[in-house]
């Protein structure tokens, strides 16, 4: 079932962008994730006149208010109506069946400079849509559809940043670290892997973390488990909580909003976790104690530069294929808020090194950005 609210950014900065030469600084990003999270739905359904340009965003199944991927996106979109007269229609659907059919009814409407679709559960509906509606134009998030002017498919190196969530998780369960009662055990060196549901998507995550996690760190062991859902807290929980029990001091989640349910075991269990997608040390505040840092894409830059350039009539500068990745700064990793300056200099160097290695094309993942 889909629920679609009317929402305007109010927000001044611009989320910044991940830079490939280092980590993002933490300020910069908790300055500007803080201004854009701030934003409300508060609509301009009201508004007679109607606004200049209008946006859509479907959510992925997860839905919005993730504290991850879809927020990640539906952020961009909020920050360019702060530049622009620019209304957003959030339309959250979460039941992969319906999307061809919302998706046709939000072209019918033959109002949107641009719909946005998150998540590549919308690619086979979008390959009729595209070009059933070839006048649409259309963003899709985790895929593309070839030969498709009118849509821009942006890849997310989701290897390369899963990849950089393990060289961290391999990196620190080899060190003693404590903060708030909670503790590593580094002489066992074993990590935690929780997915959202068993899919190719997240198996890609799960391998590329796991070579992460054996680039710098031959002897450590790798926990993995599924919850089967990305939006059931208490069955990420269960299977974290397990790793827990199983000796694993640091558990790193690719379940969107699921994943709160991996922070909360860590923080009952005195251990660590690493976020995903966003600084999550922020979005989950509450987790803020055992986030030790995040493994993050600059999504809300893409959704920006799409809706902007829709808008500014420049759709050619965005269509076909696009990605984001460690060689042009959109993806990275960030210290958690509470942890800033004090974790080993060990973390920095190994994934300095990392990235450098992308970059050089000297590391060869097992999986490709959307699936193995």
């Amino acid at each position: 079932m889909s629920r679609q609210t009317q929402s305007e950014g109010d927000s001044d900065a611009r989320p910044a962008t991940p830079n490939s030469a280092g980590t993002v600084d933490r300020r910069t990003f908790l300055a500007s994730t803080a201004a854009v999270g701030a934003v409300g739905l508060a609509g301009c359904a009201d508004d007679e006149e109607g606004a200049e340009y209008n946006a859509a965003i479907i959510s992925s199944p997860a839905g919005f208010d993730d504290n991850a991927f879809n927020d990640n996106a539906r952020d961009g979109l909020r920050e360019a109506a702060e530049e622009y007269d620019l209304d957003i229609n959030d339309v959250e659907e979460t039941e992969e069946a319906e999307y061809e059919s919302v998706q046709a009814e939000l072209a019918e409407q033959d109002l949107y400079d641009v719909i946005v679709m998150v998540g590549q559960q919308h690619y086979d509906p979008l390959v009729n849509n595209s070009e059933t509606y070839p006048d649409q134009n259309w963003m899709l998030i985790n895929d593309h559809v070839e030969g498709a002017a009118n849509v821009s498919g942006w890849i997310e190196m989701n290897h390369e940043m899963s990849f950089l969530a393990g060289v961290a998780a391999g990196t620190l369960t080899t060190e003693s670290i404590e903060h708030e009662g909670s503790s590593t055990n580094p002489d066992e060196s074993v990590v935690g892997f929780v997915g959202g549901e068993d899919i190719d998507l997240i198996n890609a995550f799960e391998t590329s973390y796991i070579e992460g996690v054996e680039w710098v760190n031959d002897d450590a062991e790798v926990l993995t488990g599924y919850g089967g859902s990305f939006s059931d807290t208490s069955a990420a929980n269960d299977v974290a909580a397990s790793q827990i029990d199983d000796g694993a001091d640091i558990v790193w989640h690719a379940a969107s909003a699921a994943g709160g349910g991996a922070f909360s075991a860590a923080q009952s269990n005195d251990r660590f976790a690493l976020g995903v997608d966003v600084d999550q040390s922020i979005t989950e505040d509450q987790y803020a104690d055992v986030i030790l840092g995040s493994a993050v894409k600059a999504l809300n830059e893409a959704t920006y530069d799409v809706v902007t350039a829709a808008m500014d009539g420049d759709w050619g500068g965005v269509s076909g294929e696009r990605n984001l990745s460690i060689e042009q700064g959109g993806i990275d990793f960030i210290t958690g808020q509470e942890f800033e300056g004090s974790l080993p200099a060990a973390l920095d160097e190994n994934l300095e090194d990392a990235k450098d290695a992308f970059i050089a094309g000297e590391i060869e993942l097992t999986c490709g950005p959307t699936g193995c």
